[in-house]
């Protein structure tokens, strides 16, 4: 596992212990599957606690960590404050971003205020850069979403309803490997896809509909994502020219994300395809994200975003154009970043199809 990167961390910021809550960062850093509890790490000791549901996967899972019990979630701050006492650790550092308030409340009151350090993004930040193994999980989450989408196109007609589609997509993903969904499913058709973030409804797809679908699977606890835009029908001479800026905005995108380049950068490169074309009002989302065990991380593609990619660093690119009361189009793969272009994890086809 990677919790050796966490004394880097703890020195860093002059720190005796670390306590892990959020579940992404706890399966990183031990290996333990369960999102419930707690990880402490010091020099000394590297703890699991959590309860009696999950304790004995918990021992299985993460072989490095010793496993404790603490009875009932009332007990976490005694058990923490116990370790703390052990370890004479006066500075301990936690996930303000992912602890909520009251819990936060009650475990330092416990800890005699020793949980004291935000750790902000820090403990993300070690995830940021990918091991090949963890892209080969990425690679075959997004291979499942390739089956997806040629299963998908086999089945779309007029009549279907949005909810329809998505409960197909997902019932191939998990019959083909899918732990779980990555994120909830969007399929958005006719004037619904001009809502970047739609929720399926019951609206029934119609002929001249553009059919945005935004889906994605967990393989091993690693996300995938992509989305394809069709056209129901033939499409029309307006379809046309804005699937065509935003697959012209995507590939420019494409060719710009490569490690030494900042998030900022690359936006700015395909989102400049748009504003040329005219449309650049209504592309209003970042370029992209990274992707791992969580399915929004950081650095990501948009123009707030200063950091510099690096390689083995995966992240999603893509563009939309969304016209309220017409449609939308968005157009979205998965990346690998390295030195002088990126590896593309998606395959499935990107010119317009008409169905």
């Amino acid at each position: 596992m990677f919790y050796e990167k966490t004394y880097a961390l703890m020195k860093e910021k002059g720190l005796d212990a670390i306590v892990v809550s959020d579940g992404a960062n706890m399966r990183y850093l031990s290996g333990f599957r369960g999102a419930t509890g707690y990880l402490y790490i010091s020099e000394k000791r590297r703890v699991l606690m959590t309860d009696a549901r999950y304790t004995t996967a918990a021992r299985e899972e993460a072989p490095d960590f010793e496993v404790q019990d603490p009875g009932n979630a009332r007990n976490y701050g005694e058990l923490l404050n116990g370790l703390m006492e052990e370890d004479q650790a006066k500075n301990v550092g936690f996930e303000e971003k992912y602890m909520l308030y009251g819990t936060y409340q009650k475990l330092s009151k416990a800890c005699n205020g020793r949980l004291n350090t935000e750790l902000g993004d820090s403990l993300d930040r070690l995830r940021s850069i990918k091991t090949e193994q963890e892209i080969a999980y990425m690679e075959k989450a997004e291979a499942i979403g390739d089956q997806a989408f040629s299963h998908i196109l086999t089945v779309l007609k007029p009549g279907m309803t949005e909810l329809e589609v998505a409960a197909e997509l997902e019932y191939f993903m998990k019959m083909h490997g899918a732990e779980k969904l990555s994120f909830e499913t969007i399929v958005a058709s006719g004037p619904n896809s001009a809502l970047p973030h739609a929720m399926p409804s019951t609206r029934k797809i119609e002929k001249g509909d553009f059919v945005t679908m935004d889906f994605g699977c967990v393989y091993n606890g690693y996300c995938s994502d992509m989305t394809r835009t069709v056209v129901m029908g033939k499409a029309s001479d307006k379809q046309k020219e804005i699937y065509g800026i935003v697959l012209e905005a995507q590939q420019e995108g494409l060719d710009c994300a490569t490690a030494d380049l900042r998030g900022c950068d690359v936006d700015r490169y395909a989102r400049e395809v748009i504003a040329r074309a005219g449309y650049w009002k209504y592309f209003g989302h970042g370029l992209g994200h990274s992707v791992g065990l969580y399915i929004h991380e950081d650095p990501r593609l948009s123009p707030t975003c200063e950091e510099t990619l690096r390689p083995y660093m995966v992240e999603t690119v893509e563009p939309g154009i969304y016209l309220p009361g017409f449609g939308g189009v968005r157009i979205e793969d998965m990346v690998m970043i390295t030195e002088g272009y990126c590896v593309n994890l998606t395959h499935s086809p990107k010119e317009l199809i008409e169905l």
